[in-house]
């Protein structure tokens, strides 16, 4: 039978994430998730042959419609006539500063001053980095025509990146190289003004944001295209883990609660409730705290089998339910989405919005969402379809899902990477995202018409402007979804840690350590524990002995903006968590994460871990400051004096 006839097209995924890279091979660069479950990420697919971190391209393809919007087929040169156009642009020194989402109860009087005040009128212009849109088309094109060179800031030439085409002509966005510098020489962070922590004025990085569209011809006509949207990402450091609550699920969570999307019929264990508890699990790479309650070796491992079979068990009838207490009792253990206390004993064990701003409100720690709380709460009575297979595989690629699937395999494979929490202001993109306006449909940013201008808020951004109706939630332009974020995203992401309270934990609550870990399995103690020759609990140790991430720039005990400075400059350097093979003896894990670092930064890793473990004799705050990775009180005051910042 001949195909239907194709009178639209859609590029997908809807909002696709590249990432920057300091990598400046002519092909140091990888193509990110594409399917939810891919292969593992391997250190030789992350960096280049010097040690530098590639830069991750988004990939976007476009699928041709019938009239009752069904997939036809993908559509390449091959078959139309495709352009594809992408205009990248960073607005980040000209928008304004971030001090707390604004849409918290708590911001109601809060009132954000611009970035770079002290420039005014027509002289602002020469803050955004915006070097227009580029188009491309055919098979395996690329070149200096497609870079997005020309861009500016105060006079110095800003590179944003570049577009391409693969070998099937599908468009590759690939974003800058972590290109952060202060032309003026101005200090990354003013100690008389705690806001310019994530507001560093005259600053620049060279993250970025924009549209994507296509034109295209089919048979001879041309067609309406659903656009698409591109976000330039900082580097991911832990490429094969999503946090507790992924983009995805929050983008679903706000098109459930706005109707947009139908609320799911019927609860399955596999699709929605598993991943609310192995998420914790998967944790355990990345945090020390995670890693001791729900890892390996830990009080709840929820990859265990035996675990999870008794989970997913659906019960005959009440007297008929054996795991029924086992059921409420974890789901009690979550924090419930309505709570009006701050405790943070309940999980996630991962910072809200609030923390670091406002003291004290239930926003510090994150919630169960209203969705989740009904798929744990329908679990716990034991309505749910138990479809756990655990001889299941998935798709490992697109060519594996069917034809019908892959649009929203690719929508959901590009956002279940990014982070949902904590937003502040977060790691791709922030609190904007939670608003149903900014969707034209599910997963796709609502676009602002090329040479509409967006409307002049002011000298202060408050809580009334941001979320009214024509204000800047609402259609989007090149630079609008990233201008949001810390400038530059080093400095934020350099106290994105935990370890903040000693009082309670050196572990947790934690910030974003799926995409910027907390702690580590490090190559030495990874030999330790594979070396089966050494006594059982000496490799235990090491198995549970995590390393601070972020070792090599706070061990000497440096104040905080010296190590945000060092992380403008040795970002690349930072180790990449790699799949590697257990010792298959039954007593660890059949995989381990394990930490992998350039060949020149390991030297210095092994001496930062001896200069920041306490001496045996130490006292227990000593103690407390070692397992929490501070090199000392001064050092830990620093980070606290600016991170959790005076509010009155």
């Amino acid at each position: 039978m001949s195909q239907p006839e194709i009178v639209s097209a859609a590029i997908h995924p809807g909002i696709g994430i590249a990432r920057i890279g300091d990598s400046r091979e002519e092909d140091g660069f990888y193509v990110g998730p594409e399917v939810p479950h891919p292969p593992h990420a391997t250190v030789d697919e992350m960096r280049d042959g010097t040690g530098a971190i590639k830069r991750q391209a988004a990939r976007f393809r476009v699928y041709g419609l019938d009239a009752q919007g069904r997939v036809v087929r993908e559509l390449t040169p091959a078959d139309a006539e495709i352009e594809w156009t992408v205009h990248l642009a960073n607005k980040k020194a000209s928008w304004y500063r971030f001090e707390a989402a604004l849409d918290l109860p708590q911001a109601t009087s809060l009132k954000m001053p611009r970035r770079n005040a002290s420039v005014h009128g027509e002289n602002r212009q020469a803050l955004t980095i915006d070097p227009g849109p580029r188009s491309i088309s055919g098979s395996g094109t690329s070149g200096p025509e497609y870079h997005f060179d020309g861009g500016e800031f105060e006079g110095v030439e800003v590179p944003l990146g570049e577009v391409r085409t693969d070998d099937a002509g599908r468009l590759l966005v690939l974003g800058g190289h972590g290109f952060s510098s202060s032309p003026s020489d101005q200090p990354i962070f003013n100690p008389a003004d705690p806001q310019t922590f994530n507001n560093a004025d005259g600053w620049h990085d060279d993250i970025s944001d924009g549209p994507v569209t296509a034109k295209v011809t089919v048979d001879g006509a041309e067609v309406p295209v659903a656009p698409s949207w591109v976000v330039v990402a900082p580097p991911d450091y832990g490429p094969d883990f999503v946090s507790w609550r992924t983009l995805y699920d929050l983008l679903t969570d706000v098109y459930v609660e706005n109707g947009i999307l139908p609320v799911p019929e019927q609860v399955s264990f596999s699709e929605h409730v598993l991943p609310i508890l192995r998420r914790l699990t998967g944790l355990q790479w990345v945090n020390a705290g995670f890693a001791a309650f729900f890892g390996a070796d830990g009080a709840l491992d929820f990859d265990d089998p035996a675990l999870i079979a008794k989970l997913a068990h659906r019960p005959a009838g009440p007297d008929d339910d054996p795991y029924a207490e086992l059921r409420r009792t974890l789901a009690n253990s979550f924090r419930p989405h309505d709570t009006d206390n701050d405790d943070p004993r309940p999980w996630p064990w991962i910072y809200g919005d609030a923390f670091g701003t406002f003291d004290g409100q239930p926003q510090d720690n994150l919630p169960l969402s209203k969705l989740r709380t009904r798929i744990l709460t329908h679990w716990v009575k034991g309505n749910f379809v138990d479809d756990w297979d655990p001889e299941a595989k998935p798709p490992r690629s697109l060519d594996q899902v069917p034809l019908a699937e892959q649009p929203a395999t690719l929508d959901r494979a590009a956002l279940d990477y990014c982070l949902a929490d904590a937003f502040h202001p977060g790691c791709e993109m922030t609190w904007p995202m939670r608003h149903a306006s900014m969707y034209s449909a599910p997963y796709r940013i609502r676009h602002r018409p090329a040479g509409e201008p967006e409307p002049d808020y002011g000298s202060t951004l408050t809580q009334e402007k941001a979320l009214r109706v024509d204000g800047p939630l609402y259609a989007q332009g090149p630079g609008d979804v990233s201008r949001w974020m810390a400038l530059p995203w080093q400095a934020d992401t350099a106290f994105c840690r935990s370890g903040y309270e000693l009082s309670y934990d050196p572990y947790v609550p934690t910030f974003w350590p799926a995409r910027v870990p907390n702690n580590v399995l490090s190559r030495q103690d990874y030999e330790v524990v594979m070396d089966q020759d050494a006594p059982l609990e000496k490799r235990r140790a090491a198995f549970h002995d995590r390393k601070l991430w972020l070792r090599s720039l706070i061990a000497d005990g440096a104040p905080a903006p010296k190590v945000m400075e060092r992380m403008v400059q040795q970002f690349g350097s930072l180790g990449i968590l790699e799949a590697r093979p257990g010792p298959g003896d039954g007593d660890f894990p059949d995989t381990l994460w394990v930490e992998s670092l350039p060949v020149e930064a390991v030297r210095e890793a092994l001496q930062a871990a001896s200069r920041m473990a306490a001496a045996p004799d130490a006292g227990e705050r000593e103690q407390k400051l070692s397992r929490a990775g501070w090199a000392d009180e001064e050092q830990l005051a620093s980070f606290r004096d600016i991170r959790i910042r005076i509010r009155d």
